[in-house]
């Protein structure tokens, strides 16, 4: 099978078990690795796929189907003016979820 596209996809931890279940039931073979988002410092899951590009549109679409944006309340550290109290955290609500997808050209694939 020929190999077009290098599809890189990080996605939230929640969503992440059931992701790599419904690609593999569509024939998708992903490679998946923990990674941490920078903001939140919290668990992602970057998934590597090699795809054929006439299958691209059915990966992107499954990814899109599953990692949805939803909002939470989270704890964000913020810098008192007294520089002795330090950090304090409060809440704020943010945006989670949805999904990075990055999409690139293949020049050559090989498996050894």
């Amino acid at each position: 099978m020929k190999l077009d596209k290098l599809v890189m996809a990080i996605v939230q931890d929640e969503d992440a078990f059931h992701l790599i279940d419904l690609l593999n039931a569509k024939g998708f073979s992903v490679t998946k690795l923990a990674s941490t988002g920078g903001f939140l410092r919290s668990g992602n899951t970057t998934f590597i796929s090699g795809v054929p590009e006439e299958r691209l549109p059915d990966f992107v679409n499954i990814i899109e189907r599953k990692c949805r944006s939803r909002r939470q309340i989270a704890s964000v550290n913020a810098m008192n003016s007294n520089n002795s109290e330090g950090f304090t955290p409060y809440p704020l609500e943010v945006t989670v979820g949805g999904a990075n997808v990055f999409i690139l050209n293949i020049e050559e694939f090989r498996k050894v």
